[in-house]
């Protein structure tokens, strides 16, 4: 069997795995480390009993299901409380549950968010909270 222009299209096929490859070449099989978040804010600090809503695994996985749903219940079905497994009520509220212990939101949650490059739109509606270090600057 005769490939006809054979040679142009080699060619051609070659320069076109290159650019294809070539992330992977100039990454040179690095990957980046994974982003660490930070625990260590004031309000967790002096918590007694260090938990979350739900388990830690949980909530890596899952957070935005945990607020989509707590947005859904709220804004449709006025249930402004969530009750976890264990029997605790927290108010189901980014800003008054959630931010209140992750007050450190560029150490939390933009860490990982960037690390994958995504955008959540909480921000959209909500105000993120007041860092504390952007304050110690401003003094």
């Amino acid at each position: 069997m005769k490939i006809y222009d054979a040679k142009p299209i080699l060619i051609g096929l070659v320069i076109f795995i290159g650019f294809v490859s070539l992330p992977f070449w100039l990454n040179g099989g690095k990957a980046s480390p994974p982003p660490d978040p930070k625990l260590d804010t004031p309000a967790i600090q002096i918590l007694e009993k260090k938990e979350c809503v739900a388990s830690k695994d949980y909530m890596r996985k899952a957070h935005m299901v945990v607020l989509n749903d707590w947005r859904t219940q709220a804004v449709r079905n006025a249930k402004r409380y969530y009750v976890t497994a264990g029997g605790t009520t927290y108010p189901a509220s980014l800003q008054r549950a959630c931010m209140r212990c992750h007050s450190n939101k560029a150490q939390f949650c933009d860490t990982c968010h960037n690390y994958i490059g995504l955008a959540p739109y909480c921000w959209d509606c909500h105000l993120p909270p007041k860092q504390e270090t952007a304050q110690a600057t401003k003094k």
